[in-house]
């Protein structure tokens, strides 16, 4: 049997949308006690236990004698991930062969045992990544630089149709850690470094996962990760250390992690690494303290925990802190479980109260009543309506850092040389969490996707003139002596530089320079050819330029824009988009920049390569009419902010327009020059002018001193719009929150 799915033909469909308000993990159902009563020990320590797909499978095929040992005899209750990235016969299940294997083994679950539905659950981070022909999204950075979380709500919509599509109901996604180090391989899968920016992303992301889950079947559990202080994502141990203050974990670390539990999530994957010495995972602090009685989370907690981790399995269960835990050896886990605990009372007080939140979750997500997938969405995934929304992120989401002399965008007239590895791949626009290995290369994708040349030829009606140039790590340029003769024969020259797809480990570098032989190619034809040089960088973080920032002309930041970026892209390069994208991140100008953040600068001058936020547009914008309703801001009254916004073209464009304040008097205003405070993107056609208005509140001024108190400093606060790009749309209002000020 092969699996032979290419495209999908459906242009659009449409879901039923039922409201999103309090749809929140609540109370247990009496029913579901009563089933957790009637489980004997061993049944309930396998009901907490998630292993991996590869238990399954014999020579990558469902192996139904494994599925009864593991379903019988170790009671488990959740497996997790696709059959192509484990053991599978094929890199990529479509959507019909995977719930082929995922209905088997529901049926099974069903019908021995303890007759108790499977849950099943994957890393749809990006769309449903791993389902073939779903429509892969830009990763979370090129989201959050669109500053509009629409795109955050459009994506975890369509990742959970097609998720539950494969008949899996549980998204482990999406990411909101606050990483800070640009080395991080996780940093493309994060809404980046502002806590504001992150948390707005995170709900409108967690609300287009799970939506009304109660009711909607195509909706899924959405699991938030990794509770918290995960900076670096993985290490050589699992995750991260660090050191993290009390009071900077509560303002910037926790915040996102708050918003997606006051709109419901229902389920959270704790961070397996420590802070301040104190691991995360068997911190009773953190996770009881913090986050169950302090944040007021009551959904199912789990963690993924290796055979050799230094967390003990049995530790973890008799704890009773996490509800779940995925690992790589569920059979020797839950043995060592069963022989190595006792049956306490306290023990089995703890363990029902996390066998209850696992049994809730599959009832609340309909399990019991509608258990296997659902053909009718396999029928919808990879829809034209789904590039649309995908390609919809990347025009809103490229980021336009430099321009000179308007270099961009690009006329149909103009002979433009292509050079570098990626702009003919679609594996390398994709990146990490893209579906299959990096074995197969681009041709796996057959239909699915298309590279930044075809996009070109799309708009131009022309063939590229296109050399490779360099492979993306090797240390050799291609034919050379070729392109510069080419080169000099043209009007401009575009060269795609980047990084090769990676997830995990498999990320990791110790320098955040471009691999040497990439800035080769720059300046080897900048100094054969002197002609105009637009660079597009395509990779999953900041990579230093070097002098490759002053030579080239334009440079253009695509981050990981999925497999269907290769049009948007072009149509932004030909000036059919006008950019919009803004920097989620600080883009450091040195390796010891590879810290610094708009809030924490390493202990330095904020003077980075360009900053949070910044990028640019075609069109030549002006703010003017910049005021405030009132210079003192007060707990009984807020004051409001506005400005007019004028296009003069000659492009429309849609512009983001950022709130900053800074308090210089009580932070050192190099170290913290502004935090993000209020956003927005407005459309402007040529010519037209709009009046923004934003309420700036004394509460929104608020900052954690401690871990248990917020205060308002009242020191003169600078309030500023758009500061990276309109130097002089600022101003100072005094803050009072004197007990006079507040009762005025």
């Amino acid at each position: 049997m092969s699996d032979s799915n290419t495209s999908n033909d459906i242009l659009a469909y449409t879901l039923a949308n039922l409201p999103t308000s309090n749809v929140c993990p609540n109370v247990i159902d009496a029913d579901i006690i009563a089933m957790v009563n009637n489980m004997t020990f061993e049944e309930k320590i396998g009901q907490t236990m998630i292993a991996k797909v590869v238990d399954l499978l014999n020579d990558g095929v469902l192996d139904m004698g494994k599925v009864k040992h593991f379903i019988c005899n170790l009671h488990v209750g959740a497996f997790y991930g696709s059959p192509g990235i484990m053991d599978g016969k094929y890199s990529w299940y479509s959507p019909e062969l995977f719930s082929q294997l995922t209905d088997a083994v529901q049926k099974f679950a069903l019908e021995h045992g303890l007759r108790v539905p499977i849950i099943w659950g994957l890393d749809s981070v990006r769309g449903a990544n791993f389902v073939k022909g779903a429509v892969i999204f830009p990763t979370g950075i090129a989201t959050a630089a669109t500053f509009n979380p629409q795109h955050a709500y459009n994506a975890g919509r369509i990742a959970a149709k097609d998720t539950r599509a494969a008949g899996v109901h549980w998204a482990f996604a999406p990411v909101c850690d606050l990483i800070l180090n640009k080395t991080s391989s996780g940093l493309y899968e994060s809404f980046v470094e502002d806590p504001f920016l992150s948390s707005h992303m995170t709900a409108a992301s967690v609300n287009g996962y799970q939506g009304d889950y109660k009711c909607d079947r195509s909706r899924v559990a959405a699991c938030v990760k990794h509770f918290v202080g995960c900076l670096n994502v993985l290490d050589e141990d699992g995750f991260s250390t660090c050191e993290i203050s009390k009071s900077e974990l509560f303002e910037y670390f926790i915040p996102p992690f708050k918003a997606a539990i006051n709109v419901g999530v229902v389920t959270m994957m704790a961070n397996l690494g420590s802070i301040n010495e104190e691991n995360v995972i068997s911190s009773d602090y953190y996770l009881q303290q913090l986050l169950r009685e302090q944040l007021g989370f009551r959904g199912v907690l789990t963690a993924y925990v290796s055979m050799n981790s230094k967390h003990k399995f049995e530790s973890i269960i008799r704890k009773g802190a996490v509800d779940t835990i995925v690992t790589d050896h569920a059979s020797d886990c839950i043995v060592r479980a069963t022989e190595t605990l006792d049956e306490d009372s306290d023990c089995i007080a703890k363990l029902n109260v996390c066998v209850a939140r696992i049994l809730q979750l599959k009832k609340d997500l309909g399990l019991f009543e509608s258990p296997y997938a659902d053909p009718q969405l396999a029928s919808i995934v990879g829809s034209a309506q789904d590039i649309e929304a995908a390609r919809n992120v990347v025009r809103e989401s490229v980021t336009l850092l430099k321009n000179r002399n308007n270099v961009l965008p690009l006329k149909l007239t103009e002979r433009v040389l292509f050079l570098g590895p990626t702009l003919n791949s679609t594996r390398y626009m994709g990146g990490g969490w893209n579906g299959p290995s990096d074995n197969e290369g681009d041709e796996v994708y057959q239909s699915f996707g298309d590279t930044i040349l075809e996009g070109v030829q799309e708009i131009t009606g022309c063939e590229p003139l296109y050399f490779k140039g360099v492979d993306i790590d090797s240390d050799e340029l291609i034919d050379i002596s070729a392109i510069v003769k080419a080169a000099k024969k043209v009007d401009k020259i575009l060269i795609g530089l980047g990084e090769k797809t990676y997830a995990g480990m498999e990320g990791k570098i110790d320098s955040l320079k471009l691999p040497p032989n990439q800035l080769d190619i720059v300046y080897t034809v900048a100094r054969a050819t002197h002609k105009p040089i637009v660079v597009v960088l395509v990779g999953g973080r900041p990579r230093l330029l070097e002098r490759v920032a002053d030579i080239a002309d334009g440079i253009v930041q695509a981050y990981l824009p999925g497999t269907y970026g290769g049009l948007p892209i072009a149509e932004i390069l030909y000036g059919k988009v006008n950019p919009s994208g803004r920097l989620p991140y600080t883009y450091p100008a040195t390796e010891a920049q590879a810290l610094a953040t708009i809030w924490n600068s390493a202990r330095a001058d904020y003077k980075p390569q360009w900053a949070f936020g910044y990028g640019i547009g075609y069109s030549h914008v002006e703010y003017t009419n910049f005021t405030l309703s009132s210079k003192l801001l007060t707990l009984a009254r807020s004051i409001t902010v506005s400005v007019s916004i004028t296009n003069h073209g000659p492009y429309p464009q849609k512009e983001p327009v950022f709130l900053f304040t800074s308090q210089p008097s009580i932070e050192n205003k190099n170290i913290h020059p502004y935090r993000l405070r209020i956003f927005a993107k407005v459309e402007l056609r040529v010519n037209e002018t709009k009046n923004m208005a934003f309420e700036l509140r004394a509460e929104d001024l608020a900052f954690w001193a401690t871990d248990s108190k917020q205060t308002i400093d009242p020191a003169p606060v600078l309030v500023a719009i758009n500061p990276y790009t309109q130097k002089d749309i600022k101003t100072e209002v005094t803050l009072d929150v004197s007990a006079d000020a507040a009762s005025a």
